[in-house]
C-alpha cells in the first residue's frame, strides 16, 4: 500500500504507517482469544502470535542480495543497507500519533536508492516500543544474521521537533519511561555477557558527510550530548561533548528509552562482531511528526490533515537521501 503496488483503501495517505498498527493490534487480540474446534494450547498460541510479531514487522524477509557489491544477486555494485524503524508510541496521550521512522520503514523497504557510488538495495524492519521484547533479545535476534553482509544500517525513531540528528554515542542505562504497555524499566540494559558490557557505545555512520549534506528542509545535526555519573561522583551530569573515561551512562544522545537502547543493542552488536572499524552504523532521529495548526486536540482533531502528510513526505524523502549520503561516504566514522 505505502509503495503503490497494492489497492490504496480507506482515505488515509499512502504514506501513513498506522494501518500496519492498527492492523497488528486487531490481529493480536484475534488470536489472544481464538478457540479453535482442535484445540490451542499456550504455547502453540504465543509461537503463533510470535510468529504475526516478527512477519508483520518484516524482520523474518530481510532478502538482502547474497554477496553486496555485485557478487550476485543484486547486480553489479549493489551496496546493501539496513534500517529499522518504529511502532507508533505515547498512544495514551494521543491515539492519532503516527511514527516517521514507522513510516520511511514502509516506504524504503525492499527499494533501491541510486547513489553518486551507485545504487544501494534497502532492507528494513520495525521493531516494538516494548521493554521486555528488547530484554528477551529481538534485536539481536533480528540483525545478528544480517549485520555481516550489509554495507550500512541505521537504526531510525523518531525525535526532536524541527531537527534530525546523528546520534554520536549510546548509553547503557533504560531511564524508566512508560512503554506501550504502561511498563516502566530503570536500569541497565540488559544484555548477553553483561561482564564484558560497555557504558557507552559510538556511532560508525559518517555523521560529517551526513550533516553537511543537502539533504531536504530539516537541519540535520551531529548530536554529542549525554548525560553521565563521572568516575567517582554520584550525581548524573550532562556533558556536550560525550562521556568522560569511566563514567556511567544515564543517557545517550538520544536519551535513555528504547530509540537508545536500539542504537546502542545494534551498535554492541556490531562491535561484539568484531565489525566497528569496517562498518558503517548507527541511529538516525528524525524531526517529530506534527499536525497541521489547529489540528492538535486528540479528542476532537482530525486524524490526518495536509500538513501532516507533507511532514511525513518530506521526513521519509529526507531519510532516504540521509541513507544515500552515509552509504556513499568515505568509511566509517569512529566516534
Amino acid at each position: 500500500r505505502v509503495q503503490g503496488r497494492g489497492p490504496a483503501r480507506g482515505d488515509l495517505s499512502r504514506d501513513d504507517d498506522r494501518p500496519l498498527y492498527w492492523a497488528r493490534l486487531a490481529m493480536t487480540r484475534e488470536l489472544r482469544t481464538w478457540e479453535p474446534g482442535f484445540g490451542l494450547g499456550e504455547r502453540q498460541r504465543a509461537a503463533l502470535l510470535a510468529e504475526l510479531e516478527r512477519t508483520s514487522r518484516g524482520q523474518s524477509d530481510l532478502r538482502l542480495p547474497r554477496d553486496g557489491h555485485g557478487k550476485g544477486g543484486g547486480g553489479k555494485g549493489v551496496k546493501r543497507v539496513l534500517l529499522t524503524g518504529f511502532d507508533p508510541f505515547t498512544l495514551d496521550r494521543d491515539i492519532r500519533i503516527s511514527n516517521p521512522s514507522g513510516a520511511v520503514a514502509l516506504a524504503l523497504d525492499g527499494t533501491v536508492i541510486d547513489t553518486p557510488d551507485g545504487p544501494a538495495r534497502v532492507e528494513t524492519a520495525v521493531f516494538p516500543v516494548r521493554w521486555e521484547d528488547f530484554a528477551q533479545g529481538v534485536v539481536e535476534r533480528a540483525l545478528r544474521p544480517y549485520l555481516p553482509r550489509v554495507d550500512l544500517f541505521t537504526t531510525v525513531s523518531q525525535g526532536r521537533v524541527g531537527r534530525f540528528d546523528v546520534e554520536r554515542t549510546n548509553g547503557a542505562w533504560r531511564g524508566g519511561f512508560p512503554d506501550n504497555e504502561n511498563v516502566s524499566r530503570t536500569e541497565t540494559v540488559p544484555v548477553a555477557d553483561p561482564a564484558s558490557q560497555p557504558q557507552w557505545t559510538t556511532t560508525t555512520l559518517p555523521y560529517a558527510a551526513i550533516t553537511a549534506a543537502d539533504t531536504g528542509r530539516f537541519p540535520v545535526y551531529d548530536n554529542t550530548r549525554v548525560t553521565e555519573i563521572p568516575a567517582g561522583g554520584t550525581e548524573a551530569v550532562v556533558r556536550p561533548d560525550g562521556p568522560t573515561p569511566g563514567s556511567t551512562a544515564r543517557e545517550g544522545g538520544g536519551g535513555n528509552y528504547l530509540s537508545n537502547e536500539i542504537a546502542y543493542r545494534a551498535t554492541l552488536l556490531r562491535d561484539r562482531l568484531g565489525l566497528h572499524g569496517t562498518l558503517p552504523g548507527g541511529h538516525v532521529h528524525t524531526p517529530v511528526l506534527q499536525f497541521g495548526t489547529g489540528n492538535t486536540d486528540p479528542a476532537t482533531g482530525a486524524v490526518t490533515d495536509p500538513e501532516f502528510v507533507r511532514n511525513r513526505l518530506d521526513i521519509v524523502a529526507q531519510t532516504r537521501a540521509i541513507v544515500a549520503v552515509a552509504v556513499s561516504a568515505p568509511g566509517p566514522d569512529r566516534g
